[in-house]
């Protein structure tokens, strides 16, 4: 018996790091040093820098993985994966460098797996930061065949005295919402039970415009690099940064607030998007649940003086990402319980 007898075909690995190659290369900064291939991936630190600050995340895409790979649409959760780990790290305000990635498989699917990578790349891309590396570990028996999994790592750099950590967020600062496309990548082992109970599938459409409801459940996590760009270079002064994602905006928020602090959020300052009413309903989830569960139109969050919030908004339309003023910042009162009110309990 041989490896490819056991179920590995090492043959099919090569052939899959050749087709990836240019893809993987075309996100490469020019700090990088060599190509896809060795055992390490190197990249020097920009230059100019004074006291640079690393910043790092790892995160997956969860079970949304499990409905995309029933319905064969793989590149999109390539570019969730990037979100997911770029959308954490840039709420310090720092830059994205590189990215790491790490799929695990029953059987190599050399096409399915090229657009995976093509779709990590793609998010890389637009994110500005390089994918140095990764690993496809090919399993057989530990996962089904035709089955994957997806991990990301992401390091991103500040300058330190540019670092925004929430230690300059006080009592009065506006809160911004910019709006996400859809579910992004977090609850859907909720989304998928729904799904069973509705018996919807691939010709399910929703809403007023009959939109198409996998097409909307698998839209790719918008990725917020560009907007935090645009918004320091402004020299907007932010305070603050939250990335809305497993939990919502009561278990998120609150995560870039000082202690002593917390966020009233009006729940009707922006439209909640007709796919969470859809949700909603045919899974019949208690409205306390929705919140905590999904970001329910917000996918990320600006914490700033109310003197900038004009120009906040001004600079996501530019960047066609809605936004509303969703609430304000206030001291904890010896009432509550937790780091946010106004949204159900």
């Amino acid at each position: 018996m041989d490896y490819k007898t056991a179920g590995v075909d090492v043959e099919a690995g090569r052939a899959f790091v050749s087709r990836i190659r240019s893809s993987v290369e075309s996100t490469f900064r020019p700090e990088v040093l060599g190509g896809l291939g060795g055992f390490g991936g190197l990249m020097r630190l920009p230059a100019g820098l004074r006291k640079p600050l690393l910043v790092s995340g790892t995160d997956g895409v969860g079970t949304k993985l499990e409905l995309a790979q029933d319905y064969g649409r793989h590149h999109n959760v390539g570019i969730d994966l990037v979100a997911m780990c770029v959308n954490d790290v840039i709420t310090s305000g720092a830059s994205p460098l590189f990215f790491l990635d790490y799929m695990a498989t029953g059987a190599l699917s050399p096409e399915a797996m090229a657009e995976v990578v093509e779709g990590i790349a793609d998010g890389c891309r637009r994110s500005g930061c390089s994918l140095l590396g990764g690993e496809t570990a090919e399993m057989p028996g530990f996962y089904p065949a035709g089955r994957y999994d997806l991990a990301g790592f992401c390091v991103a750099v500040v300058e330190e005295d540019e670092l925004i950590d929430g230690r300059a967020i006080e009592a009065g600062d506006s809160i911004v919402g910019v709006a996400s496309n859809g579910v992004h990548s977090n609850g859907f082992s909720l989304v998928r039970k729904v799904l069973a109970m509705a018996n919807a599938d691939g010709g399910t459409r929703f809403g007023p415009g009959q939109q198409p409801l996998i097409e909307a459940l698998l839209a790719p996590t918008t990725l917020y690099g560009d907007l935090v760009q645009s918004l320091q270079t402004a020299k907007l002064p932010l305070h603050g940064m939250a990335h809305i994602t497993g939990g919502g905006l009561p278990e998120n928020l609150p995560r870039c607030l000082p202690e002593g602090l917390s966020a009233s959020i009006n729940p009707d300052s922006w439209s909640r998007p007709e796919l969470f009413h859809w949700l909603q309903q045919n899974g019949e989830i208690p409205e306390r649940d929705l919140w905590h569960t999904f970001n329910m139109g917000i996918g990320f969050c600006l914490v700033l003086p109310e003197t900038a919030v004009a120009e906040a908004l001004s600079l996501c339309q530019a960047l066609n990402l809605p936004a509303w003023p969703i609430g304000e910042v206030e001291q904890i009162s010896s009432a509550q319980s937790d780091g946010i009110n106004g949204l159900p309990s």
